[in-house]
């Protein structure tokens, strides 16, 4: 993957993301993108009340990887990191 397209499927995951990010304001927490390598897989971190909370795995696998595979058909798969 050159770094244009790197660059383009960054902007495609940050819009997923930007699809999500209200509903995780209102409960306190966000989501920041860290990396996605050339596997096309995704890590994400969990912020604020998020990363603590006990549905946290169910919003990364039900919100946040569906939004993310939805908008970016070409990533498989999404994982939060500590």
């Amino acid at each position: 993957m050159n770094i244009i397209e790197k660059d383009s499927l960054q902007v495609k995951v940050e819009n997923a993301l930007e699809t999500i990010r209200p509903f995780l304001k209102d409960d306190g927490g966000d989501v920041e993108l860290i990396s996605i390598d050339s596997d096309m897989k995704v890590q994400i971190k969990l912020l604020g009340n998020c990363r603590d909370c006990n549905m946290s795995v169910m919003t990364m696998k039900a919100g946040i990887e569906e939004a993310i595979r939805r908008a970016v058909p070409e990533i498989i798969a999404v994982e939060a990191i500590k």
